[in-house]
């Protein structure tokens, strides 16, 4: 268990000033962070039916190519190209 010494010797060595009335409400935020570690730290990691909560197999659509644009239609718009390419101003 936290007690107010320890959130002061924390803030110490943090280089944080904790004011008087803050010390109750810190000292109990401490001991809750601890105990849900010690909840966390308690489960088990056998259980294995967190692997799939959904019961999805596979939800990946098949990767199949498609053609692309012509090249031409794709630098229509541009504001400058070169043999191809689109032409950007330089950044300073």
């Amino acid at each position: 268990m936290v007690t107010h010494e320890d959130v002061l010797k924390i803030a110490n060595l943090a280089k944080l000033s904790v004011a008087p009335e803050e010390l109750d409400g810190l000292t109990k935020d401490m001991n809750e962070i601890i105990a849900f570690a010690d909840t966390v730290s308690a489960a088990s990691a056998d259980v294995s039916d967190f692997d799939n909560i959904n019961g999805l197999s596979n939800v990946f659509r098949e990767d199949v190519p498609v053609p692309s644009y012509r090249r031409e239609d794709i630098l229509k718009n541009a504001e400058s190209s070169e043999d191809g390419y689109f032409l950007v101003r330089r950044r300073r």
